[in-house]
């Protein structure tokens, strides 16, 4: 036997309240395999267990237990169905010993009322909102509340708007619920002619049930006070008198304010009747009325603001201290008595009469709307000359060089006025050393209008608004171009055209390598292998024409490129031939401007040496043969030896006067019997190289490309989220990481799901990426099924995504599998999951820590 402070119910599976403590005072039988062990016959017996309640308190606890723990994914879940208790409860049926001697009266001990409820708003256990639904005993109203916030819910305890909700309810309750599984009464009726009544709600998990008193409400509102402490009684009329003080001082400043408002309009009106000024009369220029003006800015801060500034008139002012026309707009003029009761309380100034206008600011006003006039009038007279200028007629002398360009514009201008542009018209025709360009030069071309033209826009752009150091130059007809630029261009001229001759020359030599396109191979003919990007470089720059034919860059020394296609260790090729096509017993080969050596004819490349001064015997021959019996073994032992160490790569290569075979190892390691019969168009061809390749340099070179694409920063991938049985193909063949492989819009549309652009790093982890996709798609990290095309990426979680080679740009794709059951992710980060463990640091960023190096060498 021992004292209780609170009951812990089981809901899951439950509706209501009765059924609750029913199931949590059931008896339990003991038997089979879960029988009771007695100490007493030391063996184990057929017994009960059930839980009794003897005595109740003032204030009866009912925890429902709300979360439960999912041994299958070890984590606690809460249960959201919905669950029913009554607003008063009897639990006389559900004691123990009860002396039979109590009369009706002391009945109302075992009878309860709801007094309050706990309730946690959210879905998961480790987040959510706690609030607190609480009666008040003395008017019988419900309170929420929710941190500092405290609101009236009425006399529901769930507000009035879940009323009717309850009401209906409350109807099913009484057909389902007229008696009790043990066949005890119910709480159907409280007392005769009363309905129980229920209420039900989603997220309560604690009920506080308080027992109901056969005092009067009378008595019960004389002594309420009496059940606080008297500490707290104390503090709350101490709080009340504050609360009290503060309400009269808001009361007291709300009326100053008020009664300060009301002043200031009545001083806005006061002054705004005073404010208009009488018509001026041009006739009795002596009766007039004085007036004052006065800041727009500032009538509106005086109108609009409680406490205005002191009066500001600066902003309406010129250079000179006057009002100027230009300012009108910004000014109100008002009369002499508003002025003198805004200034006398407001102070500042300056004050601004009707005399006060600027004379100066007028009058250069005028003279610049006589001096707009003629300029346009003028500039429609000398219409005509520009034009005939611009046609090329001949011109009376004098004459005078101008820009063609400038006149061009000048003459499109749609406004009249004179403005900025003006200036310059022979600016583009001044050379470095101040003398007239040469017509040859970039941008020089000019020319010549009539002196009474020339005079009319120098006077024009001298008088622009320019900088003092702008002069504009004089250009006679007649004047002789600048002799030092003239010889410059000369030289340049002379370069270019002697470009221009040998680039034609070498167009010449070389039709078919500078189309761009393959040209058809025959078999056992010699050609030789240059690098396919020298040659691109080669070709735009013969291809290049133009004025600046000469800022083409030349491209690298032919010498040098044959030279670095040698590896220093072996003297070996670095670069692979591309592959060849054979298409109805036509063979070419595929073309590339980034990599690999591409086939040009031995004319080609003799009139190559030629050019360069290279040496013929620096070539790479090749040939282009077929796979057959005779020489398919020769083949796949020159395959196999390129797969071993150095040592069995010199003896394979001892005899250098005998062509070696080069071909892709997928190709090689497929052929078959059918591949090498006599008929040429079953037959797979191949490049018969003099120099072999050198696969390990190669794959040397490849492995430090790819950790440099691997170590990456801040870099976008795409992740989609799959909702079908299988991704499309057009994301499985998206996730490629070939930089120069473009998507088309198409395909960048889905209709199969959502996508995100994620910002990663070559150190981000999977844990990491797991974790950003489930902020994203909400998907739990532990129901992702992560592809990058079609296959899956697996792994542990500190694995980087520089381990499962994914590259900037690649597009990735996850499904749910639906395993585990769907949380909060502020629960993993509340649990403190995202430091995970970390590769060592001495191998990361190599290849030791790689998913890539089996593919590597495995290629090889």
């Amino acid at each position: 036997m021992e004292d209780f402070y609170e009951l812990e119910l089981n809901i899951k599976d439950l509706k209501t309240l009765n059924q609750s403590l029913d199931q949590y005072l059931s008896v339990e039988e003991l038997q089979g395999e879960n029988q009771y062990f007695c100490d007493s016959c030391s063996e184990r017996v057929d017994a009960t267990r059930c839980i009794k309640l003897r005595c109740l308190p003032r204030v009866l606890n009912l925890q429902l237990k709300r979360y439960v723990f999912l041994p299958k994914t070890t984590t606690k879940k809460k249960i959201t169905s919905s669950f029913s208790f009554p607003r008063r409860l009897d639990m006389r049926n559900r004691l123990t010993l009860i002396d039979p001697s109590f009369d009706d009266n002391s009945q109302s001990c075992f009878k309860y009322e709801l007094s309050a409820i706990l309730i946690h708003k959210g879905t998961t256990v480790n987040s959510g909102h706690y609030v607190a639904h609480i009666k008040d005993e003395l008017t019988g109203l419900w309170w929420e509340f929710d941190d500092e916030h405290v609101s009236e819910l009425g006399p529901h305890p769930f507000g009035e708007k879940n009323k009717e909700k309850e009401k209906e309810n409350n109807n099913k309750h009484k057909n389902n619920n007229g008696s009790n599984s043990n066949g005890l009464e119910s709480n159907g009726k409280h007392e005769e002619g009363e309905e129980e009544e229920m209420f039900s709600s989603n997220d309560c998990y604690m009920l506080m049930y308080k027992q109901q008193t056969s005092i009067n409400k009378e008595n019960n509102t004389n002594n309420c006070n009496n059940n606080l402490p008297s500490y707290y009684s104390e503090e709350i009329e101490k709080l009340n008198e504050a609360y009290e003080r503060e309400c009269q001082e808001y009361e007291r400043v709300k009326e100053e304010k008020l009664k300060f408002i009301t002043e200031r309009r009545e001083e806005v009106k006061s002054v705004l009747a005073e404010a208009p000024v009488e018509r001026e009369s041009e006739n009795d220029e002596e009766n007039n009325e004085i007036y004052f003006w006065i800041s727009t800015e500032w009538l509106r801060q005086w109108a609009d603001n409680i406490e205005p500034p002191p009066l500001d008139n600066s902003g309406i002012l010129c250079e000179h201290g006057k009002v100027p026309v230009s300012k009108v707009n910004s000014m109100k003029r008002i009369s002499a008595m508003a002025w003198q009761l805004l200034h006398s309380k407001y102070g500042g100034g300056p004050a601004l009469s009707s005399e006060d206008y600027c004379a100066e600011c007028l009058k250069r006003g005028a003279d610049s709307a006589v001096s707009a006039d003629v300029y346009r009038e003028q500039k429609a007279s000398f219409k005509d000359l520009a034009e005939s200028s611009l046609a090329g007629k001949p011109v009376e002398h004098p004459s005078y060089f101008v820009s063609r360009t400038w006149l061009s514009h000048w003459m499109r201008r749609k406004n009249s006025d004179r403005c900025e542009s003006d200036a310059g018209p022979t600016r583009s025709l001044t050379c470095p050393h101040g003398s007239l360009l040469p017509e040859l030069a970039p941008g020089a071309k000019r020319v010549s209008v009539p002196e009474n033209l020339w005079l009319f826009l120098y006077e024009s752009c001298s008088n622009g608004k320019r900088e003092a150091d702008d002069d504009v130059a004089t250009f006679p007809a007649d004047l002789a171009p600048c002799e030092v630029c003239s010889v410059e261009l000369n030289e340049v001229a002379c370069v270019e055209d002697n470009l221009r001759a040998m680039k034609s020359k070498l167009r010449q030599n070389h039709e078919k390598l500078i189309s761009g396109k393959s040209f058809v191979l025959n078999l056992e003919q010699n050609y030789n292998l240059v690098p396919a990007k020298w040659l691109a470089q080669w070709r735009a720059y013969v291809t290049a024409t133009g004025k600046n034919i000469s800022s083409f860059s030349e491209p690298d020394s032919f010498e040098s490129a044959l030279d670095s296609l040698l590896c220093d260790k072996h003297s070996m090729l670095l670069e692979r031939p591309l592959e060849l096509v054979c298409k109805r017993g036509v063979i070419t080969q595929k073309v590339s401007s980034n990599e690999g050596l591409i086939i040009i004819p031995e004319a080609d490349w003799i009139k190559f040496c030629e050019e360069w001064n290279v040496q013929e015997s620096k070539g790479i021959s090749c040939q282009i043969a077929f796979v057959n019996h005779e020489n398919k073994n020769k083949i796949i032992n020159n395959i196999n030896n390129n797969n071993n160490n150095k040592e069995k790569n010199k003896i394979s290569g001892s005899s250098k006067d005998e062509p070696i075979s080069v071909e892709e190892n997928n190709n090689n390691t497929d052929t078959t019997m059918e591949e090498t019969n006599d008929d040429s168009d079953s037959r797979k061809p191949y490049i018969k190289t003099r120099i072999k390749v050198c696969e390990e340099c190669i794959g040397e070179r490849e492995s430090c490309l790819l950790m440099q694409k691997l170590n990456y920063k801040n870099e976008n991938i795409s992740v989609y989220f799959v909702r079908g049985k299988e991704a499309p193909k057009s994301i499985q063949n998206g996730s490629s990481s070939d930089p120069e492989r473009r998507v088309s819009k198409r395909s960048r549309k889905s209709n199969y799901g959502n996508s995100v652009s994620l910002t990663v790093s070559g150190s981000t982890s999977l844990y990491q990426l797991k974790m950003m996709i489930w902020e994203a798609f909400g998907v739990v990290k532990e129901n992702q099924k992560l592809h990058k095309g079609s296959v899956e990426i697996e792994g542990d979680s500190s694995d980087t995504l520089a381990d499962k080679n994914i590259f900037p740009g690649d597009v990735l794709w996850v499904k749910d599998s639906e395993i585990y059951e769907n949380r909060d992710i502020a629960d993993e980060l509340a649990e403190g999951k995202l430091d995970v463990k970390k590769t060592e640091e001495g191998f990361r960023g190599t290849l030791l820590t790689s998913d890539i190096s089996n593919n590597i060498y495995g290629e090889n």
